[in-house]
């Protein structure tokens, strides 16, 4: 059984794969590499009418990577269950600490009521999981986690699979090649930055 680790987890995303356990429960770990996958646009974001209200309101407030392990374990805390085992859980938060892997912090109240966290390589984000605790919650983390990728040129936001919740913001699906090209573009485009980058690109 493979053992996940920093290095091979930066090796498989920039290759195009992540993992997912069967179950929490069960723990064995499978890599996917969709021949569709979904990409949320950083430029041309589609925010809902209503959740621009919600943004304008001042109800709640973003921080940017506060509280990382909280977010992720939120993000695994499912009564419909999860495929976040403790394993993937373990090996995000040694990224985290390699400055690898980030998140979106929502509050309302000085509580964490949402966000969004994922790993970085270059200028690709790869968005693993979100949770809200309130309504509205993970959109407005997605709304941030966009606006601060746009910020600094971000090219490109994995998110895997495509859901009704993401499909509202304006996520398309691509096909396995064109996602590769996109991929390898955002690895490029931030390689000068990142020597762990420049060296898997060759």
């Amino acid at each position: 059984m493979t053992v996940l680790t920093p290095e091979l987890m930066v090796r498989a995303y920039a290759s195009g794969y992540f993992p997912m356990a069967d179950s929490e429960e069960d723990g064995a770990v499978y890599w996917y590499r969709p021949k569709l996958r979904t990409v949320i646009p950083i430029v041309g974001l589609h925010v809902p009418r209503r959740l621009q209200r919600t943004l304008r309101s001042g109800r709640f407030e973003s921080r940017f990577n506060a509280e990382f392990e909280a977010v992720v374990r939120a993000c695994a805390d499912r009564e419909e269950g999860t495929w976040l085992s403790e394993e993937i859980i373990q090996v995000f938060l040694e990224l985290h600490g390699l400055g690898r892997a980030y998140c979106m912090s929502v509050y309302r109240e000085g509580r964490l009521v949402g966000g969004i966290y994922g790993m970085m390589l270059g200028r690709a984000f790869f968005a693993e999981s979100m949770f809200h605790r309130h309504r509205d919650a993970s959109k407005v983390a997605l709304v941030e986690l966009v606006n601060w990728l746009r910020e600094r040129s971000f090219l490109l936001l994995d998110a895997q699979f495509m859901t009704d919740h993401l499909r509202q913001f304006g996520a398309y699906e691509v096909e396995d090649t064109q996602y590769e090209e996109l991929l390898n573009r955002a690895l490029r485009l931030g390689a000068d930055a990142d020597p762990l980058v420049a060296q898997l690109l060759g």
